[in-house]
């Protein structure tokens, strides 16, 4: 079981890696939903300009920890079905040590990914994210 995010984007947070709270680098507004357990989040056109920047700093930091780009972890990822850190370390040559915050940052990556999507096609992007 795993928890989820639901609504104008859909998708399940990383096991391990991604907090419930992880749109909330992008900005926009969040509000706490203590009955349903969930996070709301509202993104808007005049979010835009912290949400790329948000994604700018995932890259940069994605790139210092392992020297790969998104790309990279992208292409890896599409071609296996499970992952530990040893496989990611052996098969990208990233410091072993440096494996869980640079896929914390790449979960974050694809998180903002999506909402930035959602906005420019929809003009904006509701959610909620389970806690």
């Amino acid at each position: 079981m795993g928890r989820f995010y639901h609504g104008d984007i859909e998708g399940k947070f990383w096991f391990a890696i991604q907090s419930s709270d992880d749109a909330s680098f992008f900005g926009g507004n969040e509000e706490d939903d203590e009955e349903e357990q969930a996070l709301n989040y509202f993104f808007g056109k005049e979010d835009l300009e912290e949400i790329n920047g948000g994604l700018e700093k995932c890259k940069h930091q994605i790139f210092l920890l392992g020297y790969i780009s998104v790309d990279v972890l992208d292409s890896y990822f599409e071609t296996i079905d499970g992952w530990n850190e040893d496989m990611v370390s052996k098969a990208l040559g990233v410091k072993r040590d440096n494996v869980k915050e640079m896929l914390t940052w790449y979960a974050r990556y694809g998180l903002g990914s999506k909402i930035k999507a959602c906005v420019e096609e929809k003009g904006q992007c509701a959610f909620s994210a389970e806690l």
